[in-house]
């Protein structure tokens, strides 16, 4: 497996993301598929896995925990703090420093670990100073209980008052194909000041693996997706031609869509990391040849010039998550 640095945290090429084996994304897996599931990825080379105590609440950790405790000493483990939790349910957000150190020692017990690898404030709380959160981290790591931190959904001037306090070692923003945001200032923010990019969402959430069309039905009750514009029926139609794009440039390729994808991430820059969900072996094999696949300048070229030409559909994730991020 090739290796790329997220700052000086040097991780898989590819990423894990665990979220959907236990929420989000439809019925939660088995307990043991996926310890199976996470364990397979280790054995092919991923070294990185990424989580959250509001990934359930708590059971996605407690997942990832069981499952890298024999193995700890070859991975990397994400996950993240910053979510007021109320009865199962996120309710707001919640950075204040006292808060972030109590998040830690229930991650770490969860995770059955001694350090966490990587802590990302999951959103910016408005309410609490950036500067106050990336001490609270800096402290956290002189204790040793923290090796680096991140920022996920944050914008470049979030990104550099952090920085100034503590070096940011990656940042977590939703990007892929048809989310495009983070090229007009996150990325080259982070290229500026080496910090390495983390694209949550990198398969559009499912849409660009091509299996989703307008029979698709998410359910409220497990599925964020249900909420979110741009899986409207209306929308899903509207944005089609992504899929049929990524389909053709597949065929090209010998390849599929997902790799096509993931290799157009990866070509934008070396500490780029995407960190897909992955709920089945089979999707962990798919996944993992995208870090094989070569896109040359031509092939990217085509790709832009085609987007070009498509105009997405309906915002990325609902109000409640959209006045989140910043």
């Amino acid at each position: 497996m090739k290796t790329r640095k997220l700052g000086k945290l040097e991780v898989s090429a590819l990423g894990m993301g665990c979220m959907g084996l236990s929420f989000g994304l439809g019925q939660a897996a088995a307990v043991q598929h996926g310890l199976d599931v996470i364990r397979a990825a280790v054995e092919r080379g991923i070294t990185f896995f990424d989580t959250a105590e509001g990934y359930g609440p708590y059971t996605n950790e407690l997942l990832v925990g069981e499952a890298l405790e024999p193995l700890r000493h070859q991975v990397r483990i994400a996950t993240k703090f910053g979510f007021k939790l109320e009865n199962g349910q996120i309710t707001g957000v919640d950075s204040r420093p006292k808060h972030i150190r109590a998040v830690a020692e229930a991650s770490l017990k969860r995770l059955r670990t001694d350090h966490i690898d990587l802590f990302y404030q999951h959103r910016v709380d408005p309410s609490v100073p950036i500067e106050d959160v990336a001490g609270t981290l800096k402290d956290l790591i002189q204790e040793g209980k923290v090796l680096h931190y991140g920022l996920s959904e944050a914008s470049a001037a979030t990104i550099r008052k952090a920085h100034a306090v503590h070096p940011v070692t990656a940042v977590q923003n939703q990007y892929s194909i048809w989310t495009r945001e983070p090229e007009a200032d996150v990325l080259p923010t982070c290229n500026e000041l080496n910090i390495g990019f983390v694209p949550w969402g990198p398969l559009g959430t499912g849409f660009l693996t091509g299996t989703i069309d307008t029979h698709s039905v998410f359910d409220a009750s497990t599925d964020l997706r249900a909420n979110f514009p741009r899986f409207s029926q209306e929308n899903i139609k509207a944005n089609m031609p992504v899929v049929a794009m990524l389909r053709a440039m597949a065929r090209q390729k010998n390849a599929t869509p997902v790799q096509i994808a993931l290799a157009w991430l990866l070509a934008q820059g070396p500490s780029v990391v995407p960190i897909p969900g992955m709920d089945k072996v089979e999707y962990l094999d798919d996944n993992l040849k995208s870090v094989e696949l070569e896109l040359t300048a031509t092939d990217l070229q085509a790709i832009d010039q085609q987007l070009a030409g498509i105009k997405v559909q309906g915002e990325r994730l609902d109000a409640g998550l959209l006045s989140m991020s910043e």
